[in-house]
């Protein structure tokens, strides 16, 4: 199948390009950038030109493929309300092309929108309460499921790790490297789950292949990892201190990357596995830590 991929030159939609070409399929990448399309170009890709605030191309896109996949957003946590809105603005647009035609549409979520202190289902449901501002694109997508499009949602865990990775593993490596030393808050029991973006990737292909209406996916391989240990890790790999921070000391150290550092949020992808026979292969992620390049 032809496929529309937005965020095709990013961290996991890059590695989601490679696995769709390697399937078998074809792929249209979102552009933004001569740049961006002379990567995918040279990945074997097609380049349409246009962005994420720009519905109108993100239609022209859809409608000229039999399926889309939905990575692209802007991770800029000093502007996440106005990024959360112009990823639902752009589902709307994307939905709308395909109302009525079955065609498969995935788009992105994460785990970190869910209840935290046990481990989240793929049946566990975005409180209707939340207060963070991407709460709401899962609403939209199950709309669309009901509206004539094969819609499914996979959501990411906080750590999604690989080379390349430029998430809040490399945040949290140069917060230790700054502060010459590695932190994690109170006990450090509380946990993160995980993915390599390599198994992400043909979660996403099994989910534009199979996924029912409706669906709602785990692109979890380790159902949570304690923030201590990973402190450990970063430590270790920087061959600094490892240390115990309190609550409120946390913001100054952490800054923006405090409310992440202190959820808990354990996923099972249980559900997401046995449905569509997806198994992780990749490294995990403390081995991808300590062998992967992030203290280079």
């Amino acid at each position: 199948m032809r496929v529309f991929v937005t965020g095709a030159t990013g961290f996991v939609g890059s590695a989601i390009v490679r696995e769709l070409l390697s399937a078998g399929h074809q792929v249209l990448g979102l552009a933004r950038s001569d740049a961006a399309a002379d990567a995918l170009l040279k990945a074997g890709a097609a380049a349409h030109r246009g962005e994420l605030a720009d519905t109108a191309s993100l239609a022209v896109g859809a409608q000229a493929c039999d399926g889309v996949i939905h990575t692209a957003f802007h991770h800029d946590f000093s502007a996440h309300a106005a990024a959360a809105e112009m990823d639902r603005r752009a589902i709307k647009a994307l939905a709308c092309v395909l109302e009525g035609s079955g065609r498969p549409f995935v788009s992105t979520s994460v785990t970190m929108l869910l209840a935290h202190a046990r481990p989240a289902t793929e049946d566990t449901a975005v409180p209707a309460d939340s207060a963070n501002p991407r709460a709401g694109a899962e609403a939209l997508m199950d709309t669309a499921a009901g509206r004539g499009v094969r819609a499914s949602v996979v959501r990411l865990p906080p750590s999604v790790h690989g080379a390349g990775d430029y998430g809040f593993v490399p945040a949290l490596v140069a917060i230790a490297r700054r502060k010459g030393f590695s932190a994690y808050i109170g006990e450090g029991a509380n946990r993160w789950p995980a993915v390599h973006r390599l198994d992400a990737a043909r979660l996403f292909r099994l989910a534009l292949e199979s996924a029912l209406p409706g669906a709602h996916l785990h692109a979890v391989a380790e159902e949570g990892l304690a923030l201590r240990t990973i402190a450990e890790a970063v430590g270790a790999g920087l061959g600094v201190p490892v240390r115990s921070i309190s609550a409120d000391e946390a913001p100054a150290h952490f800054e923006w990357l405090t409310r992440f550092v202190a959820a808990d949020n354990p996923a099972s992808s249980a559900l997401t596995r046995s449905s569509l026979g997806w198994q992780p292969q990749e490294p995990e992620l403390l081995a991808d830590i300590r062998d992967g390049g992030y203290f280079a």
